[in-house]
């Protein structure tokens, strides 16, 4: 498939938001410190009672492109980066950047994934590849992270070691082979389900050693529902591939 030499145009970073006031404004600064005016931000905010999306209004009017797409209740994870991806493409950004908002993922290393999204149609922030690595996770936590990844390989036939980060870069024309709307997953299934129609359309995914910072504030949105939708998936996915049950083929 075909490359740019580089990302032609602006990045949009997408950020989805569920009361995270006391750290989307750090994430901001610390993007903004990092990369020049090429870079703007995108807050999907899904009726956050903490008044996040009044705290990104005032950051859209100070010196930065930062952007608010507001929902009336919390949709999910899926459907948050779905709204983001569509509402970027239709305003002509060449690059898209998925990043949590509690600061777990530094976004300082956004440049690391731009760069390499030079020869790559995804390039993932990656905590299982040399270099890569977690803070103040428990061992279980790890446990579980680790073999979700190991299950995902096994299954869906992909050499990726962290295909639940959501940490990410996409190429806009990667993201426009693919029908947005037939995806139904959230949490972490739905990083599963787009490296899994990224690699099965011959796209090339590329990893990058990220630090993942377990978050300092507010309460981690892993739930043993997220689990089990990730597992049923990944499993349904793996039937379809080898022997079409389940699901058409993704596209």
């Amino acid at each position: 498939m075909a490359h740019l030499d580089r990302p032609a145009g602006v990045t949009l970073v997408i950020v989805p938001t569920y009361n995270e006031r006391e750290s989307i404004a750090e994430v901001a600064r610390r993007l903004f410190d990092a990369v020049d005016d090429s870079v703007h931000l995108l807050v999907v905010d899904d009726g956050s009672p903490d008044g996040t999306a009044e705290l990104v209004k005032q950051l859209a009017a100070g010196p930065h492109q930062v952007h608010l797409l507001e929902r009336p209740a919390k949709q999910g994870l899926g459907t948050a980066y779905v709204t983001g991806f569509r509402w970027g493409m239709a305003r002509g950004y060449q690059a898209m950047v998925e990043m949590d908002a509690d600061l777990s993922h530094d976004p300082a290393d956004v440049p690391r994934l731009l760069h390499r999204l030079q020869d790559s149609d995804l390039v993932i922030g990656s905590r299982y590849v040399p270099g890569g690595r977690v803070q103040n996770w428990g061992k279980l936590r790890r446990m579980l992270s680790l073999a979700g990844n190991l299950y995902a390989r096994m299954w869906l036939g992909f050499e990726v070691k962290d295909s639940t980060s959501g940490f990410r870069a996409y190429r806009s024309e990667t993201l426009a082979q693919h029908d947005l709307g037939s995806l139904r997953s959230e949490g972490y299934s739905f990083q599963i389900e787009m490296t899994r129609r990224v690699h099965r359309a011959g796209g090339r995914v590329v990893e990058v050693p990220i630090t993942f910072v377990e978050r300092a504030q507010g309460r981690s949105k892993m739930s043993r529902r997220i689990v089990a939708e990730a597992m049923t998936r990944v499993t349904r996915w793996g039937l379809a591939d080898r022997f079409g049950w389940g699901e058409p083929p993704a596209r």
